[in-house]
């Protein structure tokens, strides 16, 4: 089956996008308003922009009205991404609802919060990694904003560091976002000259 651009608005593209490009990693976003209310929300449209200067990005779709995160971003000028283990799963699905702004997303989870090093963002205090950003820019694409942020602080449990410099991805334990669902990610394999049989 081909699907021409012509043929999209017949089509759920959306679905068939979504469905294809997985797993896709969780930036489990927090920031703060300019109130001080903490906010915590999930996005899978997440990976790294640059690594010189280290530069994360995650998009934040289009709606009627602004999200809590995007107007938070905008007023603080910082954010930080958690990283999402299995064990924080269903914590992070609640916060993926829709509250009303004033609503603090880490009380409605019952997580606790640390206070950024470098931001004035709260982490996650049993997100495995925590990643402490600046905002650079937004960039609007369609409908949708393009938030990428340089890495300031870099936060990882003792317990998921491996010398020298890397993370244990067993004891990451980290899920993914599939089209609708989500994924485990606890299966690994190394590509070498002989050929993959499964």
């Amino acid at each position: 089956m081909k699907i021409d651009i012509a043929q999209f608005k017949h089509r759920n593209m959306s679905k068939l996008v979504k469905g294809a490009v997985v797993p896709r990693p969780i930036a489990w976003v927090s920031s703060i308003s300019g109130e001080g209310v903490r906010n915590l929300a999930p996005f899978s449209f997440f990976t790294v922009a640059s690594m010189d200067p280290i530069t994360l990005c995650f998009s934040v779709g289009g709606a009627e009205k602004e999200k809590d995160t995007l107007a938070n971003i905008k007023a603080s000028q910082a954010f930080v991404v958690n990283i999402v283990s299995e064990k924080l799963a269903n914590q992070m699905y609640e916060t993926s609802k829709s509250y009303p702004a004033e609503t603090d997303e880490f009380a409605i989870a019952g997580l606790d919060a640390e206070p950024g090093e470098r931001v004035k963002v709260p982490r996650v205090k049993l997100a495995p990694v925590q990643m402490e950003c600046q905002l650079d820019r937004i960039v609007e694409v369609g409908n949708s904003s393009l938030v990428l942020g340089r890495l300031v602080c870099y936060h990882i449990n003792d317990e998921i560091y491996e010398e020298v410099d890397k993370v244990n991805p067993d004891k990451l334990s980290v899920i993914g976002r599939m089209a609708g669902d989500y994924a485990f990610t606890r299966e690994f394999f190394e590509l070498t000259d002989k050929k993959f049989h499964k």
